[in-house]
């Protein structure tokens, strides 16, 4: 059971645009890492695109599960993870993220945000920490 990766983005008009994403590509071999990363980037766009607000869903794309949930305020957070990782958990991650994110990052960022600018660095921690380690390895 894996997460790849946590994103946090806003779905404004007319586009979703990326405010701030962690990746663990370390089970991708070297050469891959960077095509898996922009792969996981445009698929939580798309999907937080073609998701309502206010709405979750969880979407299999490919050999991944992608939990997206979009808050009727605009703010979007997707997880990808491998098949067995439980949904309920993703979910938990991701109303836990929104909101930190949502108190410590000003509303009226979000519109213009991109990971270059948005100061919030916990999704490194949170895909750490709710990595599943299976014993031995």
């Amino acid at each position: 059971m894996r997460l790849y990766s946590l994103s946090v983005l806003y779905k404004g008009d007319p586009k979703v645009h990326l405010l701030k994403a962690a990746y663990d590509v370390s089970t991708f071999n070297f050469f891959q890492r960077s095509s898996v990363q922009e792969f996981m980037t445009f698929t939580s766009q798309l999907i937080a695109e073609r998701s309502a607000l206010g709405s979750r869903a969880s979407v299999k794309e490919q050999e991944y599960l992608c939990h997206v949930y979009v808050r009727s305020d605009g703010l979007a957070g997707v997880v990808i993870a491998d098949n067995e990782y439980p949904q309920r958990v993703c979910f938990t991650l991701l109303d836990k993220v929104l909101d930190e994110f949502s108190r410590q990052v000003s509303k009226m960022d979000w519109p213009s945000g991109s990971p270059a600018t948005i100061s919030y660095s916990a999704l490194d921690g949170y895909l750490s920490k709710y990595q599943v380690r299976t014993p031995g390895a």
